[in-house]
């Protein structure tokens, strides 16, 4: 989802389309946080 996110904004800064950045952007942020919030209470701690 980041690397998606990260190809649509690219290209809608290249092509000057809004609409490409806009998703591409929120794609870009909400694949981050997704990456670094643990999901279902599966938290990898050592001990």
């Amino acid at each position: 989802m980041v690397v998606l996110g990260l190809i649509l904004l690219i290209v809608g800064l290249v092509a000057n389309i809004s609409i490409l950045t806009t998703i591409g952007a929120i794609l870009l942020v909400v694949g981050l946080i997704l990456n670094f919030v643990p999901i279902g209470g599966n938290a990898r701690r050592v001990w």
